[in-house]
C-alpha cells in the first residue's frame, strides 16, 4: 500500500499519469513506451474486452468491426453522458465508458509502479462549460467516474495552474502566462514566481480546443463534398429547399460521430439522396454512414490540419476510403479562414484573463504555450497580437499538465 497520490491528466485527445516518488518526478508509460495515452476506446463487434489508447486507434485503422469512441471528456456535464446506448454488445452509458478508461489507467499505473493508489489529483479545465450549472455537473460527473474507478480521495487542480508549476522558471521573479490549448478547452493562468514559488494571479478558460479546430476545418473544407450547402427539390410543389445542416455538424464533431450510425440516420440520408439536386455528394455521405467511416474522415481532417500547419506543400485532406481519389486541398491561407472565429475567440479570452487580473497585457513578460493544440500557428499569432512584448516559449506540449499535477500532489 502507499499514501502517494497519482496525478492523472484526463484529456480530450490524450491522457497521462505521473507521480513524485523518492523526490523525483516520474511519468508513467501507460501505452507502450509513450508518456501519453490516446483518450480513445474501441469495443469489438464480437465479444471481447474494451481496448484503449493506441490499441483502440489501431483497431479502427485496421478496419475491425466494432465501436470506436474519442473525445469523451467533451460530453461531461451533458445529458448524453448518462443516456444508455448500445455500445459493445450491451446498453451502457458514456459514464461507464469513462469509468472503465480511468480504471484501466489506474490498473496500468499500479502494475508499473507496484503500488496501490487510493488518492488521485486530476486536472480539470478552468471551465468545462460556460454555464455554471453544466460546469458543476461536469465536475460531478468526473468525480463520480474517478470514484467508480477505485479512488477514494479525489482532488482537482486547474490544468493551466498545474502547467504553470511545471513550466515556470523558479530562479527569478516574473509575471508569466500559461496558454494551455487542449483538445476541448483553452485555459489561461497568469502567474508570478516569488521566492521560488508559483503564485497564480488569475485563471480563465473557454470551451475551445483542437477538436473544435477540426470541426471548423471539416465544415469548411470537407462537408461541402458530402452535400453540405446543397439544395433539395421539394417533395410537393415547385422550388428548392436548403440542405439540412445538423447531420454535417454532428459528423464533424468527434464525440457525436459514433451516434450517427443508426437506422434513423440512414433513413434521413436516403431521403436527402432522393431529393438532392446534386446526388453525388449525398451518395458520398451515405457511404460514410453505411460503412461507418466518420472517424476515418475525422482522422483525415486532423492529418490535413497538421500538414497545413507545418506548411507542407500539397497538403490535403485525403478521403480515398469514401471515394477513390477524393481529397480536399488545404493550406495555411484556407485553414486560417476556417479558423478565423477561433483565433478571435482566443484573443478575446486572453484579453479577459488580463482584465480579471487587473493587469495590462504589456506587463506580461513570458507566455508559455502548452497542450497539443498549442502547436497550431493561430495560437502563437493570437498570443503575439495580445502580448506583443512577451517572449513566447513552447513548453512540454503533452506533459506539462501532468507534471504539474504530480508536483502539486506532492506539495513540491
Amino acid at each position: 500500500m502507499t499514501d502517494l497520490a497519482l496525478a492523472i491528466d484526463f484529456g480530450t485527445s490524450n491522457s497521462a499519469a505521473a507521480l513524485v516518488q523518492d523526490g523525483r518526478l516520474r511519468r508513467l508509460t501507460l501505452d507502450g513506451t509513450a508518456d501519453t495515452l490516446p483518450t480513445a476506446v474501441f469495443f469489438p463487434a464480437e465479444p471481447g474486452p474494451m481496448r484503449i489508447g493506441s490499441a483502440a486507434v489501431s483497431a479502427l485503422v485496421a478496419g475491425e468491426e466494432g465501436r470506436f469512441m474519442r473525445a469523451l471528456k467533451s460530453v461531461l456535464g451533458t445529458p448524453l453522458f448518462h443516456e444508455p446506448r448500445p455500445i459493445g454488445g450491451r446498453r451502457r452509458t458514456l459514464a461507464e465508458v469513462v469509468t472503465a478508461f480511468l480504471a484501466e489507467t489506474k490498473t496500468r499505473a499500479e502494475a508499473q509502479t507496484g503500488l496501490r493508489f487510493s488518492r488521485v489529483l486530476a486536472g480539470r479545465p478552468v471551465h468545462f462549460h460556460a454555464d455554471p450549472g453544466r460546469d458543476a455537473r461536469a465536475l460531478a460527473d468526473l468525480t463520480g467516474c474517478l470514484s467508480a474507478a477505485g479512488f477514494t480521495e479525489i482532488g482537482f487542480c486547474p490544468e493551466p495552474e498545474a502547467a504553470a508549476r511545471a513550466s515556470a522558471d523558479l530562479t527569478g521573479t516574473r509575471l508569466g502566462l500559461i496558454v494551455d490549448i487542449g483538445g476541448g478547452t483553452s485555459d489561461f493562468s497568469l502567474f508570478r514566481v516569488v521566492g521560488g514559488r508559483v503564485e497564480i494571479v488569475a485563471s480563465h478558460g473557454i470551451r475551445l480546443g483542437g477538436t473544435d479546430f477540426d470541426r471548423a476545418i471539416a465544415l469548411d473544407h470537407v462537408m461541402p463534398l458530402l452535400g453540405q450547402g446543397g439544395q433539395l427539390r421539394r417533395e410537393f410543389g415547385p422550388g428548392l429547399l436548403p440542405m439540412p445542416n445538423e447531420i454535417f455538424v454532428d459528423l464533424a464533431t468527434w464525440a457525436k460521430i459514433p451516434f450517427l450510425y443508426t437506422q434513423d440516420t440512414r433513413k434521413a440520408v436516403a431521403h436527402l439522396a432522393k431529393f438532392a439536386v446534386a446526388p453525388q455528394p449525398i451518395a458520398r455521405l451515405a457511404r460514410v454512414i453505411e460503412d461507418e467511416l466518420g472517424h476515418d474522415l475525422a482522422f483525415a481532417v486532423e492529418r490535413g490540419k497538421i500538414e497545413a500547419n507545418a506548411g507542407k506543400p500539397g497538403a490535403m485532406i485525403r478521403m480515398g476510403k469514401i471515394e477513390r481519389g477524393l481529397y480536399a486541398e488545404i493550406d495555411a491561407v484556407s485553414m486560417a479562414a476556417a479558423l478565423a472565429r477561433a483565433r478571435a475567440d482566443l484573443g478575446a479570452a486572453l484579453a479577459e484573463t488580463c482584465r480579471l487580473a487587473g493587469i495590462a497585457p504589456a506587463s506580461v513578460e513570458t507566455a508559455v504555450l502548452v497542450g497539443g493544440s498549442s502547436l497550431m500557428g493561430l495560437v502563437g499569432q493570437a498570443v503575439a497580437a495580445t502580448f506583443p512584448q512577451a517572449r513566447q516559449e513552447q513548453g512540454d506540449a503533452f506533459t506539462a499538465v501532468v507534471d504539474g499535477l504530480a508536483l502539486t500532489a506532492a506539495g513540491a
